[in-house]
């Protein structure tokens, strides 16, 4: 079986880029406190319970890819404020951010934050790599996208631990990955699997028979790309005023700017940066 390279939440910085650049993944134990754990579960039980499983409501192939076992919840950020300020702007997700998105964009955003729970008879996944959702890109290409997975539950080989491929990032396109080159993400609750959007990973099957595996996907993304998320859809400006300004610029309330770069000013209304107008009260 392939290794994914663990470490604490103590770890300097430099070591977890080490692991990302050499195996495109690592592992980051205690990222989230019990306290935290509990109070973004306390915020979102109420709708988790009534998500349903089925998600007839879905794209036909997105349904298919997240099959009919799996309880989910998306738009976290406008849904938990926990989630948006202790999990979103983490400290290590932000540093790690800075190192392998920030020398290709002025600014980061957020791409997609959603709570999966896999419950028994969720099927694992097909391999894939996050960023091929923007498959126009011709390749070689930068990193694009930067992702995690985080448990709320121990995540086990038997409840659906996510599954990558260390060092699949370098992978010509064309290469499969054989069982002996899977990794299994096992961790303790409050642990997060990280990964890079051109690593090969996939949902694992939930074979328990009656525990449902509770944890959260979260991508951040150059700031000139377009989002998997409408994020201010997903959290509107009533809800984003009560966030912190490192959460609304990262939700995509903040203007890209690349001018010093001899770039554009994107993402603004009325020529203007929409994080103010949004702190004055104007949108």
């Amino acid at each position: 079986m392939g290794r994914i390279a663990r470490h604490t939440a103590n770890t300097p910085v430099a070591l977890m880029l080490e692991a990302l650049e050499q195996d495109g993944a690592l592992i980051v134990e205690g990222l989230l406190d019990a306290d935290a754990r509990a109070r973004i579960s306390s915020e979102i039980e109420p709708l988790l319970q009534g998500a349903d499983p089925a998600m007839e409501h879905l794209n036909a192939s997105v349904a298919t890819f997240f099959g009919t076992q799996v309880r989910h919840l998306s738009g976290l950020a406008g849904k938990s404020g926990a989630f948006a300020e202790q999990v979103m702007c983490h400290p290590i997700y932000l540093a790690l951010c800075d190192r392998v998105l920030l020398p290709n964009c002025a600014e980061y955003q957020l791409n997609l934050a959603h709570l999966m729970e896999r419950g028994l008879g969720a099927m694992a996944q097909a391999l894939h790599r996050d960023e091929d959702v923007w498959i126009h890109f011709p390749r070689p290409r930068p990193e694009l996208m930067f992702a995690s997975v985080v448990a709320l539950v121990d995540f086990t080989r038997d409840n659906g631990a996510t599954v990558l491929v260390p060092g699949s990032h370098r992978w010509p396109r064309e290469r499969e990955a054989t069982g002996e080159e899977l990794a299994i993400a096992e961790m303790p609750a409050g642990s997060a699997v990280i990964y890079l959007g051109s690593t090969l990973h996939a949902g694992g099957a939930n074979k328990t028979p009656d525990a449902w595996r509770r944890g959260f996907h979260m991508s951040y993304a150059l700031g000139w790309l377009r989002t998997e998320e409408n994020n201010v859809l997903a959290v509107p400006p009533a809800r984003a005023r009560d966030l912190s300004r490192r959460a609304q610029r990262l939700l995509g309330y903040a203007v890209h700017d690349a001018i010093k770069d001899s770039g554009g000013y994107l993402g603004m209304v009325d020529l203007r940066d929409t994080n103010e107008l949004l702190n004055e009260g104007r949108l």
